[in-house]
């Protein structure tokens, strides 16, 4: 079998924006085209969110590429896409979503080792603007350890 190239699409803003409380690995239901260019690596999650309806969890305004190599059957870029997910986590992330505060959040998007395009999404809490300046703080201090270390 050949060696798969790493796919590992992160969506750095969402750990900025917000805290994290539960991470889950769902499934997404794409068309052909849509994994052949995320397997080339070509997908964005920077503006994406999830949403819950009927039961079910789907995210919207994710960015996959048009495929180079497609015909005119070639996919919508930022269609709603469906995810997949056992009925008890829908039903968990059902119930925290309505309390207020909580929300789902697209953290990555990936390969597994079976070849099929996995996306982490978490149960996420937004951040005051005071957390994000601690954030950045903590950031900072770690670099400067870093560079201390490295040249001190």
């Amino acid at each position: 079998m050949s060696k798969q190239k790493e796919i590992n699409i992160v969506n750095r803003k969402a750990e900025y924006e917000y805290f994290f409380v539960e991470r889950y690995e769902a499934g997404m239901v794409l068309l052909g085209t849509e994994i052949k260019s995320i397997r080339d690596g070509n997908a964005n999650l920077k503006e994406a969110y999830c949403f819950m309806k009927n039961g079910e969890l789907f995210i919207r305004n994710m960015h996959i590429s048009v495929y180079k190599h497609g015909t005119s059957n070639n996919h919508d870029p930022i269609r709603v896409r469906k995810l997949l997910l056992t009925k008890q986590e829908l039903k968990k992330l059902d119930r925290k979503i309505r309390e207020k505060g909580f929300t789902i959040v697209p953290t990555r998007l990936f390969m597994s080792e079976r070849g099929f395009a996995k996306l982490e999404v978490a149960l996420a809490r937004g951040k005051k603007s005071y957390d994000k300046r601690n954030t950045i703080k903590e950031r900072e201090n770690k670099r400067d350890l870093q560079r201390i270390q490295k040249y001190g």
